[in-house]
């Protein structure tokens, strides 16, 4: 039975930084960035992350019948939220998988996204999810501040409704560091560019590359997509044309729309190719980084039937364009602003009343009254329906993050601290009957009105500086960006 990829969907952060505003901001010290000032790279908001990516990416492959069947769960990052706390924990509670999923962090090399794929396929074991989520760090005026993005990937694996198969791989170590980051440290250091691209890319990815088509038995001319990341631009034209593939294999949109998202770039290239993919085609995955893990697919005749319910193209074109540079610097914390006294709230967590309430808080459950049918959030000891006041145990457990919602009431807070500002908090009017006071986060151009369509999303709820805790929870944003 062919064990394979049965679905995918990927998650770009709305938020877009136009390059030429950071390179506007450093033209007094570096007026060379100018020349690589064109389109625009995803950044995080202040209250997003790679466990909140991952999220998001992986909602729209899952449904009910499949969330159950799932054997394991794997994200691969290397920024992840805690240095001792498992992020795929995090996000299993989220996603309310079953509590027997297997949960597993990978890290610590941009090719960590393609190594947690090629593994679980080799593993092979039951339907799998693998999750690649990263958002790269650079130091303001550098390169890579132009460069990098932010972004997630999913793949959903299985032996059902199969997509794309692995007909061949190849596997090599090679400790060549082109660019490496010290425990502690904020940012990458990266080597020179033209010894990383002669020496690194030019000479050992065209040496795996070869391998793996050998394994797979296919020739360099077959190769429909070719999928190689990295941060240095015009590298990817380069490798493809030293492997022998056509330069049309190519596609460089992830780059110049979303900027390089670390270890989760070849796996949003890899959706964005299986979304354009025809049965048959060949795909060749390249993931590079102390070595390199190559996987050559071919598309399966259920491609062409397959629609996801969230692709790359979908989440490029949900953007926000921003030409506020010190925004982006003060989200990634490069930058300390005065917030004032407000800012001075203690938000410590109390991880006993967290780990009690996690049924509710991660995937954000709230009940419906089998009495009278009225749906709350949270769940409390009596319903607050109407002249009902039913015990909680006469009621079921009613999910509402996936539930259409509106907004009833709003207000606009620049009082108040928010890393954001302003505040934007209202009543939410859930579809089946629920309201619930929310934040309401990434309010574009078109601002907030009653009745705006509205959707949640997993974001980081608040951020406990005094002991470094950030806890999570579900806010509420526009249907349009």
């Amino acid at each position: 039975m062919t064990y394979g990829i049965t679905g995918y969907g990927a998650y770009v952060p709305r938020l877009r930084m136009q390059r030429a505003a950071i390179a506007a901001a450093h033209r007094w010290m570096s007026p060379g960035l100018a020349a690589g000032a064109k389109g625009q790279r995803a950044f995080c908001s202040w209250d997003e992350d790679s466990i909140t990516m991952a999220v998001e990416a992986a909602r729209p492959v899952l449904n009910a019948p499949a969330r159950a069947a799932f054997q394991s769960l794997t994200v691969a990052t290397t920024r992840p939220a805690f240095a001792d706390l498992q992020g795929a924990s995090i996000v299993a509670g989220a996603l309310a998988m079953p509590a027997a999923v297997r949960t597993a962090d990978l890290g610590q090399s941009p090719r960590a996204g393609v190594s947690a794929l090629l593994a679980q396929w080799r593993l092979a074991d039951g339907p799998a999810l693998v999750i690649a989520s990263d958002h790269p760090s650079a130091k303001p005026a550098s390169a890579q501040e132009l460069g990098y993005g932010a972004g997630a990937a999913v793949f959903a694996l299985g032996s059902e409704g199969v997509i794309a198969e692995l007909i061949g791989a190849h596997s090599s170590w090679n400790l060549f560091v082109d660019h490496f980051r010290s425990n502690g440290s904020k940012h990458d250091y990266h080597w020179e560019e033209r010894w990383v691209r002669d020496e690194g890319y030019a000479k050992i990815v065209p040496e795996a590359v070869a391998a793996a088509l050998a394994s797979a038995g296919v020739d360099a001319a077959q190769v429909k997509h070719f999928i190689f990341a990295s941060p240095l631009k015009g590298s990817g034209a380069m490798v493809t044309k030293r492997c022998g593939i056509a330069a049309e294999a190519f596609d460089t949109t992830l780059d110049e729309q979303c900027g390089y998202a670390g270890a989760a770039h070849a796996c949003l290239m890899l959706a964005d190719a299986l979304e354009r993919g025809q049965p048959g085609e060949v795909i060749v995955l390249v993931g590079f980084g102390q070595g390199c893990d190559v996987l050559v697919l071919r598309a399966t005749e259920a491609i062409a039937a397959y629609r996801p319910r969230g692709g790359v193209r979908a989440a490029l074109a949900d953007a926000q364009v921003h030409g506020d540079y010190l925004r982006m610097l003060s989200y990634d914390k490069g930058i300390e602003l005065e917030w004032g006294m407000r800012s001075e709230k203690p938000v410590k967590t109390a991880l006993s009343e967290q780990y009690r309430s996690s049924d509710q808080l991660g995937a954000m459950v709230g009940c419906r009254c089998k009495r009278c049918g009225t749906v709350q959030f949270p769940r409390l000891a009596y319903c607050v329906g109407e002249g009902c006041g039913a015990p909680s145990t006469n009621s079921e457990p009613v999910p509402l993050s996936d539930v259409p919602a509106q907004l009833l009431t709003c207000t606009a807070d620049w009082l108040s601290y928010h890393p954001a500002p302003p505040l934007h908090v209202g009543f939410v009017q859930f579809e089946n009957g629920a309201r619930v006071l929310m934040e309401i986060v990434d309010v574009g151009a078109t601002a907030l009105d009653v009745g705006t369509p509205l959707r949640m999303t997993y974001r980081v709820k608040d951020v406990d500086t005094a002991r470094g805790f950030a806890r999570y929870f579900w806010k509420a944003t526009p249907l349009a960006a």
